[in-house]
């Protein structure tokens, strides 16, 4: 099994120059041997193939005005330094029609900047209107999920560490009343909980939340659904928030804020340095058996971000 592990200090900065012994990996609190390490570092040690970024408008869960703002910030990020992306990058946008976007990456983003006016050009000619207006929380909820699944299967079938940046205000999230579910509910739940978090990993996808708007009572509620989910009695559909899955696949959340380019680039930088290390896991008793990963480095002060933990199968 193979894992992207991003080490940064307290400034954020990546960190170059570990070596296979400075890591330990625990597996449910159980420290397994690591198979292999690879560090990715810029031109000294270029990763083959090479980084690339995803960044998706959603405008499914944004209404008319912050659709705007987020497709100026957007545009803003592309076209900085030059137009110059610092690594190959995809656009997409997430509507009620489906998802429409580029073909090929590029680190040229002022073409990158012109393909998203020709793609909101024709949504614009199709007269949808952003933001699902007179959806239910649920209807755009499950429609998000959809486009999640089917981004993170097609995305992953590319070679290489993905970073898929998510511009939207946040899913909804399900509280009081609506959290409480059937079993065959929650037997779909914990089904689409056990295939993203395989899809993700597998993939080598990281997921970052790019959150526009204000501050309420659901910001910061996803903290409640980070912990590994075992069985379909534990499961949520708020385990598949946007905000769990980037925290959960190695990403982070930033905002909210009502200009998305500032988190673009910050969140860019995790493109730089990175160590990629593999092990062997443990045989599995059962089917979909869940298990917490956690890294470590033995240097002080240092941050650990990668994929949180993973079904194993028989």
């Amino acid at each position: 099994m193979q894992l992207d592990v991003l080490v940064t200090d307290k400034a954020g900065n990546p960190v170059e120059g570990l070596t296979q012994q400075d890591f330990t990996l625990l597996d449910n609190g159980q420290a397994r041997p690591i198979v292999t390490l690879r560090a990715s570092a810029g031109d000294a040690h270029p990763p083959d193939p090479p980084v690339q970024a995803i960044v998706l408008l959603d405008t499914v869960n944004m209404n008319y005005s912050t659709t705007l703002l987020a497709r100026t910030g957007v545009d803003k990020f592309l076209r900085a330094n030059g137009g110059h992306l610092a690594v190959p990058t995809s656009i997409f946008v997430f509507s009620q029609q489906g998802i429409r976007g580029t073909q090929q990456p590029s680190t040229d983003g002022n073409a990158l900047a012109e393909n998203l006016k020709e793609i909101d050009s024709h949504f614009r000619s199709a007269d949808l209107r952003p933001g699902g207006e007179g959806w239910g929380d649920m209807e755009r909820l499950k429609l998000s999920l959809q486009a999640m699944m089917m981004v993170a299967q097609n995305v992953g079938k590319q070679p290489g560490r993905k970073l898929l940046f998510w511009v939207s205000p946040g899913w909804p999230m399900q509280v009081g009343a609506n959290m409480l579910s059937t079993d065959r509910q929650q037997s779909a739940n914990f089904n689409s909980i056990v295939k993203l978090s395989s899809l993700l990993r597998e993939g080598r996808i990281s997921v970052y939340s790019v959150t526009l708007g204000y501050s309420n009572f659901q910001t910061g509620l996803y903290q409640q659904f980070l912990k590994g989910v075992p069985s379909p009695k534990q499961a949520s559909i708020n385990n598949v928030n946007v905000k769990v899955l980037a925290i959960e696949s190695g990403g982070r959340v930033l905002g909210p804020d009502n200009d998305p380019a500032p988190q673009l680039a910050n969140f860019m930088q995790d493109g730089g340095a990175y160590y990629t290390l593999s092990f062997d896991p443990p045989h599995a008793k059962g089917p979909d058996e869940y298990h917490d990963l956690q890294v470590q480095v033995v240097k002080p002060g240092l941050k650990v971000r990668t994929t949180t933990g993973y079904y194993n199968e028989p």
